[in-house]
């Protein structure tokens, strides 16, 4: 085999490996986020670990995308938790439109420090949400803030953290009609 050959066919390679990582780098950097709590990514929990002698204010921050025709608001705009308890909060989303639309959350946690350590055992940004006309729905999150927070340097002074929501339509083209 020829050098030309050679180094034509380790170009080919190159070139298809790095289009593969072009493809999985965004399903690998979620993997990354939620591992870490990088960026305010939070974890899922099974079951809060016990209640510990801090608390710590929770506030809720929500929005909504002007393509979905939604209002999303906290039944509560800040509740105090104590760390490592079981909590609920609950969310109200009304389609404000004359037709069916389906949404979905993203969410962030901030400061960012605090991301991995909000756990959430059930969430509605889990599953994408479908409103009828008009309709108005409850919804709840069961979450809890790992006691493993007091522990670490960066994160023991967090004494509020911010959960945000933002709700996108699942198909804009419905949204916008």
């Amino acid at each position: 085999m020829n050098r030309n050959l050679r180094t034509g066919i380790l170009a080919a390679f190159g070139v298809c490996c790095m289009t593969g990582l072009g493809f999985a780098s965004v399903p690998l950097y979620r993997i990354f986020c939620e591992a870490t709590g990088l960026n305010g990514t939070t974890q899922r929990g099974l079951e809060a670990p016990g209640a510990v002698n801090k608390t710590v204010r929770v506030d809720f921050d929500t929005n909504v995308s002007p393509k979905l025709a939604w209002v999303f608001k906290p039944e509560q705009p800040a509740v105090t938790v104590t760390v490592g308890a079981r909590q609920m909060a609950f969310f109200t989303a009304t389609n404000t439109s004359d037709h069916d639309i389906t949404g979905t959350a993203t969410f962030n946690v901030a400061p960012a420090q605090a991301g991995k350590y909000f756990s959430k055992i059930q969430c509605f940004c889990f599953s994408q949400q479908t409103l009828k006309p008009n309709e108005t729905v409850r919804m709840p999150v069961i979450f809890f803030v790992d006691p493993k927070m007091l522990k670490d340097p960066d994160a023991t002074a967090i004494d509020t953290i911010t959960l945000s929501y933002t709700f996108y339509p699942v198909d804009s083209a419905k949204a916008a009609g």
